[in-house]
């Protein structure tokens, strides 16, 4: 290996989550701020959580609740005619 091109590795270095948990792993920096953790991911908590602020989901159900497949049956838009 090369000589001062890797960078400083810290055996110990402190991982804070934004739902409040900590925990130590090895890293380049001594300390890393991640959104979410094993803790909070819903893969590992099994809750299944939507963050919904703007109520976006339901917006979208309501406004192409009624709609279904209508695109797929009007066809494709033909390129304008040439005269």
């Amino acid at each position: 290996m090369k000589a001062d091109i890797h960078p400083k590795y810290f055996e110990e270095a402190v991982v804070k989550c934004g739902c409040g948990n900590t925990f130590t792993t090895g890293a380049t920096r001594p300390e890393l701020k991640v959104d979410i953790c094993n803790a909070c991911h819903p893969f590992y908590t099994g809750k299944l959580k939507y963050v919904d602020t703007a109520g976006r989901i339901e917006k979208f159900k309501n406004k192409f609740a009624n709609a279904g497949y209508a695109s797929l049956k009007r066809g494709k838009k033909k390129a304008a005619e040439k005269e």
